[in-house]
C-alpha cells in the first residue's frame, strides 16, 4: 500500500527521492519521510502529503547521493510524525523503510523489549529494524547475514529498503509479497515499489521475486535468495513513458483516465482481434485452451472494482460460452475452505497484479491443482508470475485511486474470452461471433461520443452534490454496472451509495425512496427494458428522483425520468462498457464540487498489498 523509493549513484539524491514520492503518492498519502545516507543518517519525516514533507525539508541539510524515501498508508499506528518512515534502530545501526505487514511483530516486540529495546512508534516496521540490529549485534555477523536471518524469522509481507552507517555506500532491498523494482542507470540504481518513479531515469529494470534480497553498491548489484543462493538478475525493458504518468493537462488523473478509455480499450483488443473482425486470439491462453474448453466450472476471484468486472464476466461466460461460473471475493475465498477441483479454471483479476488477498487465493487454488489464469494491468507484477497463463489488459498506468479505465479494460478482456470460448466450444454461431466482435471494435468511438456530453453530466452532478444517499439500480449486465457506479461515488465523494438488482428494490430498499433520494437507473434497451420501466414507475410513484442511463433516442424513459444520460446502441455484451462511463463522470463531478481529493480519497490507496 505504501510507496518506496531509493537511490544510490552520483546525482543529488533529494530531488530524486522527493519527485519519486510524488509519483508514488497514489499508493499512500497520510505521511512521508526521507533518509539521506552516506554518513550519519539525516532523517526528515512529516504527517500529511509529500508536499508538506518537501516544505519541511527546505533549508535542511539534504546533501548526499544515497538515500531512501517512503510515503505511507497507515496499518500499524495512526498517521503522525513518529509513525512515519524511515525508522532507525535503537542504537542507530540501521535505517529501514517498509511496505507490508509483519504479522508476528507483537511477539518479536515483546522479545526485544525483554532484551532492553524501547520503542518510539506503534509500527511493526520499527520492530523489524530493531530485530535486524539485534541479530547483527548479538550474532556478530555481517549486515547482509543479519538482514537475511531476521527476515527468515518474520511472518507476513514486506517490500523494504535497509541501509546502515556501518556500510555507507550500500542499500539492501528485499521483497516478499510486496512489490519492488530496481532500475539500472549509468553507474546508478533506483529502487521503487513500482516503476512510476523510475521511468524518467531509465528503461532497464529488475523485478524482485518473493524471498529475493538485492545488495546494491555503487556501480554493483548482486541478487540472492533469503537462503543466500546466488541469482542471476533478469533485466527487462519498461514499456512506459513519462507522458503516461502525468496529468496531460487534465485537472485530475481520474478525469484523464476516464477520457483515456477509448484508447485503453482499443489497446486492450489491438492485435487480438483479427483484421477482418472475424476472430479473437488471446496468445497468453493458447497453451491452456484445451483445459478451458474441457472445464466444467470457472471461478472468478477479485476485490473491489475487479470483483465487479468478474461479476460481469460471469454473465458474459454463461451467456456466450454456456459454462457455469462462480464469482468470489478473494478475501473470502482464501479463508472459507472452498471446494476446488483439479479441472476448475480460476480467473484472478487485479489491476496492480499485487493484491494480497487475490495472490493468497491463487496459491490456494494452485495447491488444489486447478488451472489459474490472471488478468492484470501491470507487466512484471506478481500475479502473472504466479499463474499458469493469462492476459494483460494494456490499459496503461492508472494513477487515480478510484479505478476507471482498468475496469473497462478488464471487462474488455473478459468479453473477448467469453466470445472466444463460446465460438470454440460451439455455443456461439460464427455470425453472432462476428457481430459481437464488430461491435467491440466500435466501442472506443462510441465512448468518444459519450465523453462529448461531459458538460451535461456536470450539470446533473451540480443538482445532487449535496445528497446524503444514492441508490443505483440495474438488471442483467447492468447490475454489476450499478454496483460499480455506487462504489465510484462512495470512494471519491464520501456519499453513501448502494447498488442493487432493480427487481430487488421491492425487497427492502424501496423503503428508503423519497423526494430526497436520487435513484440512478441503468436502463439501456435490452430484453429487460420493460421491467426496468416498471421499476422506474415504482420509484416515481414514491416521489423519488430518477437519473437514467438510456439508449440514444429513448423517448419512453425520457418522459418519466428527471434526467437522462444517453449512450449509443450496441450489442448486450458491450453495453456495460458504455453505460459505466456516465456514472464515472457523474461521480467525478460530484466529488470535485464537494471539494474532495478525487485522486487520493481518504483512507484508500491504489493497490492493497496487505491484508
Amino acid at each position: 500500500m505504501c510507496g518506496i523509493v531509493g537511490y544510490i549513484g552520483n546525482k543529488p539524491v533529494y530531488p530524486i527521492l522527493i519527485n519519486g514520492l510524488k509519483r508514488l503518492e497514489y499508493r499512500g498519502y497520510d505521511s512521508a519521510g526521507v533518509a539521506i545516507l552516506g554518513g550519519e543518517p539525516k532523517i526528515y519525516k512529516r504527517k500529511g502529503k509529500v508536499s508538506e514533507l518537501d516544505e519541511f525539508a527546505q533549508g535542511q541539510d539534504v546533501e548526499g547521493t544515497i538515500g531512501m524515501g517512503h510515503t505511507r498508508w497507515a496499518t500499524h499506528g495512526e498517521p503522525n510524525d513518529v509513525n512515519a518512515h524511515p525508522h532507525m534502530s535503537q542504537n542507530g545501526h540501521f535505517v529501514l523503510i517498509h511496505n507490508g505487514i509483519i504479522e508476528n511483530y507483537a511477539r518479536i516486540k515483546r522479545y526485544l523489549e525483554h532484551k532492553g529495546y524501547v520503542f518510539q512508534s506503534e509500527t511493526d516496521t520499527e520492530v523489524l529494524v530493531n530485530l535486524i540490529e539485534y541479530v547483527y549485534i548479538r550474532g556478530q555477523v555481517s549486515i547482509e547475514v543479519a538482514v537475511r536471518y531476521a527476515l527468515s524469522k518474520v511472518v507476513g509481507a514486506y517490500g523494504l529498503v535497509i541501509a546502515s552507517p556501518l556500510m555507507p555506500d550500500t542499500l539492501v532491498a528485499a521483497r516478499k509479497g510486496s512489490p519492488l523494482v530496481i532500475g539500472i542507470g549509468d553507474g546508478e540504481y533506483f529502487i521503487a515499489s513500482d516503476a512510476t518513479p523510475i521511468v524518467e531515469h531509465t528503461k532497464s529494470v529488475i523485478y524482485l521475486n518473493n524471498d529475493n534480497v538485492a545488495i546494491i553498491r555503487r556501480g554493483e548489484l548482486s541478487l540472492r535468495t533469503i537462503d543466500n543462493d546466488r541469482l542471476e538478475p533478469e533485466v527487462q525493458t519498461l514499456d512506459l513513458g513519462i507522458g503516461d504518468i502525468d496529468k496531460g493537462g487534465y485537472d485530475h488523473f481520474m478525469l484523464k483516465e476516464i477520457f483515456e478509455q477509448p484508447r485503453s480499450i482499443q489497446d486492450t483488443f489491438r492485435g487480438r482481434v483479427s483484421a477482418k473482425h472475424d476472430d479473437i486470439r488471446l496468445g497468453g491462453l493458447h497453451h491452456v485452451m484445451p483445459k478451458l474448453l474441457a472445464a466444467k466450472r470457472f471461478i472468478i476471484i477479485g476485490c473491489g472494482t475487479s470483483w465487479h468486472a468478474g461479476l460481469l464476466g460471469e454473465y458474459l461466460f454463461e451467456q456466450y460460452a454456456r459454462v457455469p461460473v462462480e464469482v468470489e471475493y478473494a478475501s473470502e475465498f482464501r479463508y472459507r475452505d472452498p471446494l476446488i477441483f483439479a479441472d476448475d479454471i480460476i480467473i484472478a483479476i487485479s489491476q496492480s497484479g499485487e493484491t494480497a488477498d487475490t495472490l493468497a487465493a491463487i496459491q490456494l487454488a494452485k495447491k488444489a491443482g486447478a488451472t489459474v489464469l490472471g488478468i492484470t494491468n501491470v507487466v512484471g507484477s506478481s500475479i502473472p508470475r504466479e499463474t499458469d497463463a493469462g492476459v494483460y489488459t494494456h490499459a496503461g498506468p492508472e494513477i487515480g485511486v478510484a479505478s476507471t479505465k482498468a475496469f473497462t479494460a478488464q471487462v474488455t478482456v473478459l468479453t473477448m474470452m467469453a466470445l472466444m470460448l463460446g465460438r470454440r466450444n460451439g455455443s456461439l454461431s460464427q455470425k453472432d461471433y462476428e457481430l459481437n466482435i464488430q461491435e467491440l471494435v466500435q466501442v472506443p468511438d462510441k465512448i468518444e461520443r459519450i465523453l462529448q456530453h461531459n458538460d451535461l453530466f456536470r450539470d446533473i452532478a451540480a443538482r445532487y452534490k449535496d445528497s446524503q444517499n444514492f441508490l443505483y439500480l440495474g438488471r442483467g449486465f447492468f447490475f454489476p454496472v450499478a454496483l460499480e457506479g455506487a462504489l465510484k461515488l462512495k470512494e471519491i465523494s464520501y456519499i453513501h451509495a448502494e447498488g442493487y438488482p432493480a427487481a430487488e428494490m421491492k425487497h427492502g430498499p424501496i423503503a428508503l425512496i423519497d423526494e430526497n433520494m436520487p435513484v440512478v437507473v441503468i436502463a439501456s434497451r435490452d430484453k429487460s427494458y420493460e421491467k426496468i420501466v416498471s421499476n422506474i414507475q415504482e420509484v416515481k410513484a414514491r416521489k423519488g428522483i430518477v437519473v437514467a442511463v438510456v439508449t440514444e433516442g429513448d423517448t419512453i424513459i425520457r418522459e418519466m425520468a428527471d434526467h437522462v444520460m444517453e449512450v449509443p446502441h450496441t450489442e448486450p455484451a458491450m453495453a456495460p462498457l458504455l453505460a459505466v462511463v456516465p456514472l464515472q463522470l457523474l461521480s467525478y463531478h460530484i466529488a470535485v464540487m464537494r471539494g474532495c481529493n478525487v485522486d487520493q480519497p481518504r483512507n484508500l490507496a491504489k493497490s492493497v498489498t496487505v491484508e
